[in-house]
């Protein structure tokens, strides 16, 4: 684990590098995570550095003072360019609310990256109001909705739901409401369009929290990309079916950046 230091806080990140000499890539996790979802990337790395970002108050970065919604978007935005520029992350990856800070960079940020990756998010992010009302009064069931079937995952072994469950919980309740509560306010579908960057949409065949018309929207205004459908898995794709999606990952950077 490495840090960088940037608005007065420290943001962790983690390089895996098997002398790919591709771009580097940095991946932007969702709401509740920490760059250890990114973990079955790693063999990616033998053709492009892989870049894991901790958000502000999530994983071993520090937190930030930041209300739910833009300001936090913009506060994530700061940790992730800070990551980039000190790893030189020339492709951007998000999942959900990552997704959505990928996005904001794009249309709010001067940095232009070669390509991005999209998946599990949209460009509108509302979440369902008895979600919202768990995650104020009782996190345990908003943590046991999250993990139900067809949500953050379609059929995980066991250990990787137990896994997912422990993170959320050591992420914590007053963090991840504020990640839920900040995608609930993110709608950027009258600027999507405004994107002119490569994109590859990736989204689960069974995720019912931001289903295959997210994903095809994104890539009907933007233009520039293509959509790809990732079998057995919902909305943590990445993590439920990390070998399709770093096939389908590798294949459209190919294509785009080398």
């Amino acid at each position: 684990m490495e840090t960088v230091p940037h608005n007065g806080r420290e943001t962790a990140y983690e390089v895996t590098d098997r002398d790919g000499d591709g771009p580097p890539i940095c991946c932007v996790h969702g709401s509740g995570g920490s760059r250890r979802v990114w973990t079955g990337q790693h063999p990616l790395s033998d053709r492009f550095p892989i870049v894991t970002v901790d958000l502000s108050g999530h994983g071993d970065s520090d937190d930030v003072d930041a209300s739910a919604g833009y300001t936090a978007l913009s506060a994530y935005a700061d940790d992730v360019l800070a990551v980039a520029e000190a790893t030189d992350a020339r492709v951007l990856v998000g999942n959900s609310l990552g997704g959505a800070v990928v996005q904001h960079i794009l249309l709010e940020r001067e940095f232009e990256p070669d390509a991005v990756v999209l998946t599990g998010t949209g460009a509108r992010l509302g979440v369902l109001e008895d979600l919202l009302a768990w995650l104020d009064s009782d996190f345990d069931q908003a943590v046991e909705f999250l993990h139900g079937t067809d949500r953050l995952f379609h059929d995980p072994d066991p250990d990787v739901r137990e896994r997912s469950i422990d993170q959320m919980y050591d992420c914590g309740r007053a963090t991840t409401q504020r990640d839920f509560l900040t995608c609930h306010e993110f709608d950027v579908r009258d600027r999507i369009s405004e994107i002119n960057v490569p994109t590859l949409a990736l989204y689960g065949e069974h995720d019912q929290l931001t289903p295959a018309w997210f994903h095809e929207y994104l890539i009907d205004e933007i233009g520039d990309g293509e959509v790809v459908e990732i079998d057995g898995a919902a909305h943590l794709a990445m993590v439920e079916r990390p070998n399709a999606f770093n096939d389908a990952v590798e294949a459209f950077l190919t294509e785009t950046v080398e």
